[in-house]
C-alpha cells in the first residue's frame, strides 16, 4: 500500500504564510501596546456584563411602575424584562464584534523587538 502524498498548492502555501504573519504582528502589537493582562480581560468581561444587567434592571423597574399604575391582563414587568435583557444582549453583541473588528485590523507599522 503506498501513500499518496501530494505538495500543498503554492497558493495554499502563500495563504497559510500570510495568515501566520498577520496573527504574529497582531499579538506583538498587543503585546507593545500591554492590553493583554488579566485584568484588562476582567475588565472588559465585567463591562459586558454590566451592559446586559443596566437595560435589563431598568426594564424591569419601568414594568413595575406601569404595573402599578396600569395594572392589566398582562405583567408589564416580564415583558419589559425580557426586552431589556434582548436589548443588552444586542448591545453586547456588536460591542463584541466591534472590538473583534479593532483587534483584526493590521498595524501601520511594526518594529519587532531584537532577538
Amino acid at each position: 500500500m503506498t501513500t499518496d502524498r501530494r505538495t500543498p498548492e503554492p497558493n495554499l502555501e502563500s495563504r497559510f504564510a500570510r495568515e501566520v504573519k498577520l496573527k504574529a504582528e497582531r499579538k506583538l502589537a498587543s503585546q507593545r501596546r500591554g492590553s493583554g493582562d488579566a485584568w484588562f480581560g476582567l475588565g472588559m468581561s465585567g463591562l459586558i456584563g454590566w451592559s446586559v444587567a443596566v437595560p435589563a434592571v431598568l426594564a424591569a423597574l419601568l414594568g413595575l411602575w406601569l404595573d402599578r399604575h396600569y395594572p392589566g391582563k398582562h405583567s408589564w414587568t416580564l415583558a419589559l424584562l425580557v426586552a431589556g435583557l434582548g436589548l443588552g444582549c444586542a448591545n453586547a453583541w456588536r460591542w463584541m464584534f466591534q472590538q473583534k473588528d479593532l483587534m483584526e485590523q493590521k498595524p501601520e507599522k511594526l518594529e519587532y523587538p531584537d532577538v
